[in-house]
């Protein structure tokens, strides 16, 4: 089976200091069953990875062929002893198909073996160590051709009599050290650099030098080469990583006939921070690279192999992630003791090590949704499922991630969560809120919870979230209560458990509460009882709303008392409520009552309540009394009378004794002259009411009073006889300024007469002038014409023949009558057209 093998993430060094730790980009897995036996009686030394097996070649020349999982598979190699060498085996190399395996070792052989098939099985010896062997990558060739590397490169080709024909590729500057093949392309490296052939042409393309590690041989570390497609190959070696493209010349290149048709261009050069071990192609610009580290630890060993991704630019690079991979042994190995194989198409790469083979793959969703959620990222949990997919759902990592944020006391973010992710799942939203009661903290998730009629929760749960704010939060209550719609919770539930908690520090606030809960419960009259015991004018808002004036027969005083305006404005409209009701309501209270009948008599002045509305007058507001008396008709004069005797008021009683008449109005004209003792007044109400045992009661009293004599008869002059006057004054009784008021009184007295004689006769003139004009106008010649008609015959008045011709009567008014037509009972002045038309109307009238 195979073993799953943790990785550190780190930036390459072993740090102390702690970082945030990066997602990883691959899972790794060691490979176990058979090959844990094997590798414990032996070491490895060189692999081949092909998509449906594992090859390995081992230390004591033993070639091995086992599944991905580490289980051996049977094949002509564990078949048969000839496969083996001697010593160490150098390479393994496989063919496209997995049909044939190439070996060589440094006891100079060189093995081809087919795996199920022993037909085109070759053995070669060449009496000196071989490093390198590789077959033709061309999927269908049938092992025709392959390459070993010695102090050369040899091409061997198997023709049509299954004889090899070797032919020599290129002298080599020392020896092979690593070959790649791919297509018409042969890359390898000796001590001086690295050479590409091309097999089409017959030419090399070149050398390409490698620097010389300033403290280290170049040969002492192993060339490490990729084709990573037909054209791109990659090289690494030492610390050094060069990215070449095989690319064809263009017209000016080719021109020269001396240069090969391809040529190897360097694209990108950087070095690494470690000794490369191994690299493979990741993306279009990243490398998966197996490293060794140049550090060593304390005690002088080798630190952890890493496994790093690059991407790379033209020139520089950057790691994007690299894990410390812990294989067994690696602290006594050297860099050339790993390496590193890979399926390109399926990402998938294996670290080899001479006691330890492990697996790193790209991590899948699966992989990385469980590190997310480890690492506590469930966000990024939440958005990688919501793209790709993944076998956990989604609503799982909400919910661990839900419970991670209430463990952070995050409540609030917990809450926002639920709201996105739960969406209208009622059984989800029911077990999570429960959640939320355990931290006490319903609160938070208040504002979110479902209240639609699709997704609405049993009532309980509003229940829980209501109590625990009547419990911490009085104004969230409030707020709550006139955001949610009643039919989520008891409201009857709801009103007893403000009742049990009522707190007077949030007396407000749970009253208002109380309000809007009756109201919901149809309790109008609890509502308006508590929007009156906190003076909320929202009170008025309730009872438009919802017509409840029959329900404020017993709350006017109090709704007055909260706004007079708004209320009078409901109290006044006979239709809501009647006045009778209003008025009884407002005994208790005498000031409001006047306010209102005050309002009430404005929009209607012919009400029962006149009588009242004198006696509030009088009590509140004296000014509107007179002007109301002098208005309205409809209150009882001798009772408005005796009000306004107890309160002594003289202009008020004068104005009504006068309007008794007879012996109250010379009463009113007493309380004028003793009590208000106003002259002025008292001659305006003699003018006015122009009675003469009034003037007689005036001229009486004033003749007692010589200082307002002179008064008397200024302002008497157009209404009394001054020698009535005069008649009074006693002889010898001494009056101030008498003689010129006297003289004052005749001559307007005689002016006045001047002007009424004055105006007869001008009034006479304008009659006579009107009369002889009317004479001279009914004297006047009538014309008469054919045109006219009798009214009584209707005929012509005027006729050419003489046997009809008579006299002619004419009328003022336009009528002409023949003489003899005319109506022997009608008046010679008078139309008889006229006349019947007259009387029609009086009959009609």
């Amino acid at each position: 089976m195979a073993e799953k093998l943790p990785a550190n993430s780190d930036s390459g060094t072993d740090s102390t200091e702690e970082e945030e730790e990066v997602e990883p980009k691959f899972k790794y897995q060691r490979i176990a069953n058979d090959l844990k036996n094997i590798l414990n009686a032996d070491v490895v030394t060189c692999t081949a990875v092909h998509s449906k097996f594992l090859i390995f070649g081992t230390f004591r020349g033993r070639v091995y062929l086992l599944d991905h999982q580490g289980n051996s598979v049977e094949s002509n190699l564990s078949s048969t002893e000839q496969h083996t060498h001697k010593v160490a085996v150098n390479q393994v190399d496989v063919d496209p198909k997995g049909e044939y395996v190439a070996t060589c070792s440094d006891d100079g052989k060189v093995n081809i073996t087919g795996l199920f098939s022993c037909e085109n099985n070759q053995n070669l010896s060449f009496g000196k160590c071989i490093k390198v062997v590789a077959l033709d990558p061309d999927p269908k060739s049938r092992i025709r051709r392959f390459i070993v590397g010695e102090d050369k490169l040899t091409l061997y080709e198997r023709n049509l009599l299954k004889k090899l024909k070797p032919t020599e590729l290129c002298a080599v500057e020392g020896s092979v050290l690593s070959i790649c093949w791919q297509g018409n392309f042969v890359a390898w490296a000796s001590h001086l650099g690295v050479r590409v052939y091309d097999l089409s042409e017959k030419c090399s393309l070149g050398l390409m030098k490698w620097e010389v590690p300033s403290q280290a041989r170049l040969e002492n570390f192993r060339c490490h080469l990729r084709w990573s497609n037909e054209h791109t190959l990659l090289i690494g070696w030492v610390d050094t990583i060069r990215i070449c493209v095989i690319r064809k010349r263009n017209g000016i290149e080719a021109a020269s006939s001396n240069l090969p048709g391809y040529v190897v261009d360097p694209v990108s050069t950087f070095q690494t921070t470690f000794y490369i071990c191994g690299l493979a192609p990741l993306a279009s610009n990243q490398l998966v690279v197996l490293g060794y580290r140049k550090e060593r630890s304390a005690t002088y060993k080798a630190l952890r192999p890493v496994l790093c991704v690059i991407e790379y630019k033209m020139n520089s690079s950057e790691e994007i992630c690299t894990d410390s991979l812990t294989l067994r042994g690696f602290e006594e190995y050297t860099v050339n003791d790993y390496s590193l194989g890979c399926i390109i198409e399926e990402n998938r790469y294996f670290i080899v090590a001479p006691k330890d083979i492990v697996v790193a793959s790209l991590i899948e969703t699966d992989d990385r949704v469980e590190w997310l959620i480890k690492h506590s990222k469930f966000e990024e949990a939440i958005d990688l499922i919501s793209t790709h997919g993944g076998s956990l759902p989604i609503l799982s990592v909400a919910r661990l991630y839900i419970n991670h944020l209430l463990t952070l006391k995050q409540y609030e973010d917990a809450a926002k969560l639920c709201l996105r992710m739960l969406g209208n799942n009622k059984a989800l939203w029911e077990e999570e809120v429960f959640k939320f009661v355990k931290c006490q903290q319903l609160r938070s998730v208040s504002a979110y919870l479902p209240t639609s009629e699709d997704c609405k929760l049993d009532p309980h749960v509003y229940e829980m979230v209501l109590y625990e704010f009547l419990k911490f939060d009085a104004k969230g209550f409030l707020n709550l209560i006139k955001e949610w719609p009643p039919q989520l919770y008891d409201g009857l539930a709801v009103i007893n458990a403000i009742h049990d908690n009522f707190r007077k520090q949030n007396a407000n606030e749970l009253l208002e509460s109380l309000a809007l809960l009756y109201s919901y419960q149809g309790d109008f009259e609890s509502a308006l009882r508590m929007y009156l015991k906190l003076q909320n004018k929202d009170v008025f808002e309730l009872i438009r709303r919802y017509e409840l004036y029959d329900v404020i027969s017993k709350l006017i005083i109090p709704l007055i008392h909260l706004d007079r305006d708004r209320a009078f404005k409901i109290l006044l409209d006979k239709k809501k409520i009647k006045p009778e009701v209003v008025v009884h309501q407002l005994e208790q209270n005498q000031e409001y009552l006047y306010w209102f009948l005050d309002e009430l008599h404005k929009i209607n002045s012919s009400n029962v309540f006149q009588r009242k509305l004198v006696e509030l007058y009088a009590k509140y507001d004296r000014s509107k009394l007179l002007p109301f008396l002098r208005r309205s008709k409809e209150y009882v004069i001798q009772d408005a009378l005796a009000i306004c005797k107890r309160e002594g008021f003289y202009p008020e009683m004068v104005y009504l004794l006068g309007c008794m008449g007879g012996v109250e109005a010379v009463e009113a004209l007493n309380i004028i002259i003793h009590s208000i003792s106003d002259i002025e007044m008292a001659i305006e109400f003699c003018k006015e009411h122009n009675d003469n045992d009034l003037w007689n009661v005036l001229i009486d009293e004033s003749i007692k009073q010589p200082e307002i004599v002179t008064k008397v008869f200024d302002g008497i002059v157009d209404y009394v006889n001054p020698e009535i006057v005069v008649s009074k004054i006693k002889l010898g009784q001494t009056i101030p300024n008498l003689r010129e008021s006297v003289i004052k009184m005749l001559w307007h007295y005689n002016s006045q007469k001047e002007v009424l004689c004055t105006s007869h006769e001008i009034q006479l003139d304008d009659y006579f002038d009107s009369h002889s004009e009317v004479v001279a106008f009914r004297r006047r010649a009538q014309h008469v014409s054919y045109d006219h008609h009798c009214p009584q015959c209707h005929r012509p008045v005027l006729m050419k023949s003489t046997s009809h011709r008579n006299g002619l009567v004419a009328f003022k008014c336009g009528h002409i009558y023949h003489q003899l037509c005319i109506p022997g009972s009608t008046t010679i002045g008078q139309c008889g057209e006229c006349n019947m038309g007259n009387s029609d109307r009086s009959e009609e009238e």
